[in-house]
C-alpha cells in the first residue's frame, strides 16, 4: 500500500480523534460553567501508527485491504477521570449522546484482566465529514481513573519491551502493583465526599479572587488611586486571614462600589 494512500485513509481518523477530544473538554467546561464537578478530568487522542496497523494486523491475520473493519482502535480516545464512580458516570454520557453510536463495551473493572488491567472500554460509531463526505469509522474509547492510567501506562511499556514475554518476577511485581492500585481507588472512593468537598472550596475561593482582582483592576481605571489602593490593602488583609466568607462578603460588597463606578463593564 502506497504511503500516500495510507495518509488518505487515516487522515479522517485524525480528525475524528481532534473533534472528540474537543467535544470531551468541552463536556468538562460546561460542568464548571455551572459551577458544578465534572466526572471527567482530562481527555487525550491519538491515531495508531502505520507501524501499530501493520503489527495488528500481522499478529491477527487482517488482511490490509480489510483492516480499517476489523481494527476498531484505529483512532483512540482516552478519558481520565479522579474516581471510579466517575468512570459509569462518563459511560452514560457517552451512551446518551446523539453524535456517537455504541458497537460494543467491555467492563475490565468489574472483569478485571489476569494481568491486573482495569479500565472500561467502549466501541463507538462516528461519522466525520470529508471531501469525499460522510464517513462512518469507528474509535475506542478507554475510560479509567489516573491510579489505572499509571499501572496501564507501565505495564504496556513492559510489554513493548519485552515482546509479550515478560519476566514472572516482573509480571508479579506488576500483579502486586495492581492490587495495590485497586486498594488505593477503594480508598479514594470512601473519602470521595470530603475530596469533592475541598475541591469545590478552593474552585469557589479560586473564582470569588479573580472577580475581586478584576474589580480592583478595573477601579483603578475609574476611581481615585487612594481609594483604590485603601480597598487593595483591605483585601489582602482577608485573603491572608484565610476567612472565605469574609472574602465573600467583601467580594459582594466590592462588587456594589463597581457598581457606582460602572467599573464591572470595563475590559
Amino acid at each position: 500500500m502506497e504511503i500516500q494512500l495510507w495518509r488518505e485513509i487515516l487522515d479522517p481518523y485524525s480528525l475524528a480523534v481532534d473533534e472528540l477530544v474537543t467535544k470531551f473538554n468541552h463536556i468538562i467546561d460546561e460542568y464548571k460553567h455551572v459551577g458544578a464537578y465534572s466526572p471527567i478530568e482530562q481527555v487525550t487522542g491519538r491515531v495508531k501508527t502505520i507501524s501499530s496497523i501493520l503489527e495488528k494486523s500481522q499478529k491477527k491475520s487482517i488482511e490490509l485491504e480489510n483492516f480499517e473493519e476489523n481494527i476498531d482502535d484505529i483512532a483512540g480516545i482516552r478519558i481520565i477521570c479522579q474516581f471510579v464512580e466517575d468512570i459509569y458516570k462518563v459511560v452514560d454520557i457517552v451512551k446518551k449522546r446523539s453524535d456517537m453510536r455504541i458497537k460494543n463495551e467491555k467492563d475490565y473493572i468489574n472483569n478485571m484482566k489476569k494481568s491486573g488491567y482495569r479500565s472500561y472500554h467502549l466501541i463507538v460509531y462516528y461519522d466525520v465529514e470529508t471531501l469525499k463526505g460522510k464517513k462512518e469509522l469507528q474509535v475506542e474509547i478507554q475510560i479509567r481513573t489516573l491510579a489505572m492510567n499509571f499501572w496501564a501506562t507501565i505495564e504496556h511499556s513492559l510489554q513493548y519491551k519485552y515482546k509479550q514475554n515478560m519476566p514472572e518476577h516482573i509480571r508479579e511485581r506488576l500483579s502486586s502493583a495492581a492490587e495495590a492500585i485497586l486498594i488505593l481507588d477503594r480508598e479514594m472512593s470512601v473519602v470521595r465526599d470530603e475530596i469533592m468537598d475541598a475541591q469545590n472550596s478552593f474552585t469557589i475561593k479560586a473564582n470569588i479572587v479573580a472577580d475581586i482582582l478584576t474589580n480592583i483592576q478595573n477601579l483603578y481605571k475609574v476611581a481615585k488611586k487612594q481609594e483604590v489602593v485603601s480597598i487593595q490593602d483591605e483585601f489582602f488583609r482577608i485573603y491572608q486571614n484565610g476567612d472565605q466568607d469574609e472574602l465573600a462578603q467583601f467580594s459582594r460588597d466590592l462588587d456594589m462600589i463597581s457598581a457606582r463606578y460602572r467599573a464591572q463593564s470595563l475590559r
